[in-house]
C-alpha cells in the first residue's frame, strides 16, 4: 500500500474515531494486522478471562484465536459444539464471556455499526451479554451511511459469503442481491447508534483491506 493511501485511512479513522467517542464506543486505529491483533490482546488484558467470537472471515483472516489462547485465555469454541445440548451450553458461556470478539458489516464515517446476521448469534452478543465486545473491521469496510452500509452488505458481503456457505442464492449465483427469502442468511439487520453503557463496545479500523 502506498503512503498516500496510508495517510488516507489514518486520517478517516482519526475523524471515525472522534465519532465513535460522542457514541460512547473506544475507537482505535491500527495500521497492520500485526498491531490490531496486539491491541485485541491488550483490551483483554492480562488476567485470564474468557472469550466468545462470531464469525467472521476478518478475525480468521488475522489469526488472532490463536494469540488469545497462547495468551492464557478461555476461547469458548463454538464449532466443537455437535449435539444441541452443547450448543446451548456455548451459547450460555458466550452470552457470560468477559469479551466477545467480531468484526462489523460495514461501520459509517458517522461511526454507526451496520451488522446482517443469519440466525442473529453475531448481533445479539454485540447488544446483550458479555462485558466488553471488540470489533475489528479493515477500512474497506467504511461507508458514507446507512443505506449505503446495508447495500455494501447486500451485494458485497453476503455473495462471497453465500458461497462460501454454500447457498443457493441470487447473490451466490448472480453476484447481487435478489431480495430473497429463501436461504437467505439476511435475516437480522442492526444499526448500532450508541452504547449504552459507555465504554462496552471498542471498534478497531485497520489500515487493510480484511473479510468481506
Amino acid at each position: 500500500m502506498n503512503e498516500h493511501k496510508k495517510t488516507f485511512y489514518r486520517n478517516q479513522a482519526e475523524s471515525i474515531i472522534k465519532k465513535l467517542a460522542l457514541r460512547r464506543m473506544e475507537g482505535y486505529y491500527c495500521e497492520s494486522s500485526d498491531e490490531a491483533r496486539a491491541k485485541i490482546l491488550e483490551l483483554i488484558g492480562t488476567a485470564p478471562a474468557s472469550v466468545a467470537y462470531g464469525g467472521s472471515m476478518t478475525i480468521d483472516e488475522m489469526g488472532v484465536k490463536d494469540d488469545i489462547v497462547k495468551a492464557g485465555h478461555n476461547l469458548i469454541i463454538r464449532e466443537n459444539a455437535s449435539t444441541p445440548e452443547e450448543h446451548k451450553e456455548l451459547n450460555a458461556a458466550a452470552i457470560n464471556a468477559d469479551t466477545f470478539l467480531m468484526s462489523t458489516n460495514a461501520i459509517t464515517l458517522d461511526g454507526e455499526l451496520i451488522n446482517v446476521d443469519g440466525r442473529g448469534n453475531r448481533v445479539c452478543y454485540l447488544i446483550y451479554g458479555p462485558s466488553q465486545v471488540i470489533v475489528v473491521a479493515g477500512m474497506n469496510k467504511v461507508v458514507s451511511n446507512v443505506s449505503e452500509g446495508i447495500d455494501r452488505v447486500k451485494n458485497f458481503a453476503s455473495p462471497p459469503n453465500t458461497v462460501r456457505l454454500q447457498r443457493d442464492t441470487p447473490c451466490a449465483r448472480f453476484g447481487r442481491c435478489g431480495n430473497c427469502l429463501e436461504n437467505t442468511i439476511c435475516c437480522q439487520t442492526v444499526i448500532t447508534r450508541v452504547s449504552m453503557i459507555p465504554g462496552r463496545i471498542k471498534v478497531i479500523l485497520v489500515g487493510e483491506e480484511l473479510g468481506y
